[in-house]
């Protein structure tokens, strides 16, 4: 109980404080209508295969999802997949949104990754709403293998099967703490 609290509070303190993601909070990166290139329209669910952004994830994420999101429901959750898959060019156009946004590349690193570096990119990151769903994964995503990997970022998860037994790796700050990010 206490996590899934401190979960909710930390999205709604964050929402404030990332004001490219505010609206969504769970990573809505200009979506609105499907595309090819990954983009999502509102509302999209873990089992809308229609729509790339879903049906491009890893079997293995997209599995452990689908089995969280299930299991939510019985206690009246839903998820919304606000970003999933993405194609480079789409990858390149939010760092691009986002570099306007905030004034510099660093600055935009703190969101949005390289599509040489983005784990949505090769299917590995979804992005998940609303605060509701990210509370209950907050509390039960590692039974699934299903973990927040930035702390700034409470909607973005990735499958850490390990996490099924020992649980979630401790978070980075931020994507720009993360080695991956640095290639």
């Amino acid at each position: 109980m206490i996590v899934a609290i401190a979960a909710i509070i930390g999205t709604l303190g964050y929402q404030s404080a990332a004001p490219l993601f505010r609206d969504a909070g769970p990573g809505d990166h200009g979506g609105g209508s499907a595309t090819d290139d990954g983009a999502l329209p509102d509302g999209a669910g873990v089992f809308d295969d229609q729509y790339p952004g879903v049906a491009n994830l890893d079997p293995g994420l997209l599995r452990a999802v689908r089995d969280a999101a299930t299991d939510a429901a019985d206690d009246g959750v839903r998820f919304s997949v606000n970003s999933g898959w993405r194609s480079p060019e789409y990858q390149k156009q939010l760092l691009r949104d986002a570099v306007a946004k905030y004034g510099s590349e660093e600055k935009a690193a703190r969101w949005v990754a390289t599509p040489e570096t983005s784990p949505h990119v090769a299917g590995h990151a979804i992005d998940l709403g609303p605060a509701a769903a990210t509370a209950w994964l907050s509390e039960h995503g590692a039974k699934y293998g299903l973990c927040q990997i930035y702390r700034n970022e409470p909607w973005h998860y990735e499958l850490r099967t390990e996490a099924i037994d020992g649980g979630c790796p401790r978070m980075y700050a931020d994507p720009t703490q993360d080695p991956r990010m640095r290639k």
